[in-house]
C-alpha cells in the first residue's frame, strides 16, 4: 500500500494511537472580536504538539458545520479551530458581512497569543483557511491580507456580490432568505434581516469580488471546491485568474452534489486532506 493511501485510511478510517498525556481533546473557547466573545471550538490532534492548525469558517448562516471534515483532518495531526461569527447561532452581537471578515482575523490573532500555551498545541506559524459557501468568501479575504498563512481552501465559496448584490433589492433579498430562513421562522443571525444583508453585499459587490483576491494567493497553495448549488461561477473566475497568474500551486475539483455535499462528504474530505498533503 503506497504512503498517499495509508494517510487517507488512517484519517478516514482509524483512530489514533492514544498517547498517554498528550491525547486528542476537544475545547470550548471564548474568542474576543468587537467588543464580544464568539463562541468557538478547538479540535486539538494527538501528540505533543505544536501541531499545524486549520481555522474552519462555516457559510452563511452555518447550517453545514463540516464537523466531520474537521475530526478527520485531526486525526492527521492538524489542530481544527472553529468559530461562530458574531450574532450568529446565540453568540452576542450584530451579524454583519463585514464583521464576519473581523472575527476570522481576530481567531487567527488568537491562534498567535496563545501559542505559547501547552495545552492548545498551537502553531500559529503553520496555519491555514479553510471556509465553506460564505466562509470561503471570508477565508479568501483573510488569506489575501495575511501573507504568513500557507494556504487557503474554498468549498463552494460564495462572491457575494455576484449572488447576493446583483443590484435587484427584491431578488437579492430573496436570494439571502433563502440560506438564512428567516420567512421560514428561523432565527439563526441576530441584528440584522435578509434585505441588510443584500445591500451590505450589493455595496461591497466590487470591493469583494473574488477574482481580486488571485494577485495574493497565487503564490500559496489554493484549492478550489465546486458543487451543482449554483456558485461555482464565482469561484471559478477565481480559478481562471489564478491561473492567469500561473496557477501552479492550485488544485480545482468539482462534485455532482448539493451545496453541502451531501452525497460526497468522503470525496470532500479525500481533497481536502490530499491538498493537506502539501504542507
Amino acid at each position: 500500500m503506497s504512503e498517499p493511501d495509508q494517510y487517507l485510511i488512517q484519517a478516514l478510517c482509524r483512530d489514533p494511537p492514544i498517547h498517554i498525556g498528550s491525547a486528542a481533546h476537544t475545547l470550548p473557547q471564548a474568542i474576543p472580536s468587537g467588543g464580544v466573545n464568539l463562541n468557538a471550538v478547538l479540535y486539538t490532534a494527538a501528540g505533543s504538539g505544536p501541531h499545524p492548525t486549520m481555522l474552519l469558517l462555516h457559510g452563511l448562516p452555518g447550517n453545514e458545520q463540516n464537523v466531520d471534515l474537521a475530526q478527520t483532518v485531526r486525526r492527521t495531526g492538524w489542530n481544527v479551530l472553529t468559530i461562530h461569527y458574531r450574532g450568529s447561532w446565540g453568540g452576542p452581537g450584530d451579524f454583519r458581512f463585514e464583521h464576519c471578515l473581523q472575527d476570522a482575523a481576530a481567531a487567527l490573532d488568537w491562534i498567535r497569543e496563545v501559542a505559547g500555551d501547552p495545552a492548545l498545541k498551537l502553531d500559529p506559524q503553520r496555519a491555514v483557511v479553510v471556509g465553506h459557501s460564505m466562509g470561503g468568501f471570508v477565508a479568501a479575504h483573510t488569506a489575501a491580507e495575511r501573507p504568513e498563512i500557507k494556504g487557503v481552501a474554498l468549498i463552494s465559496g460564495v462572491d457575494l456580490g455576484r449572488a447576493f448584490g446583483d443590484g435587484h433589492s427584491d431578488r437579492s433579498t430573496g436570494r439571502v432568505d433563502e440560506n438564512v430562513g428567516v420567512s421560514a421562522g428561523l432565527h439563526i443571525l441576530a441584528g440584522t434581516s435578509p434585505p441588510k444583508l443584500a445591500n451590505e453585499a450589493r455595496i461591497n459587490a466590487d470591493r469583494w469580488r473574488l477574482t481580486n483576491y488571485a494577485p495574493h494567493l497565487a503564490d500559496r497553495p489554493v484549492l478550489i471546491v465546486t458543487a451543482d448549488d449554483g456558485f461555482a461561477a464565482g469561484s471559478d473566475a477565481l480559478a481562471h485568474a489564478l491561473r492567469a497568474f500561473d496557477g501552479a500551486q492550485l488544485t480545482h475539483c468539482h462534485f455532482a452534489a448539493d451545496h453541502s455535499y451531501s452525497d460526497c462528504r468522503i470525496g470532500l474530505q479525500v481533497a481536502v486532506l490530499e491538498w493537506l498533503a502539501k504542507f
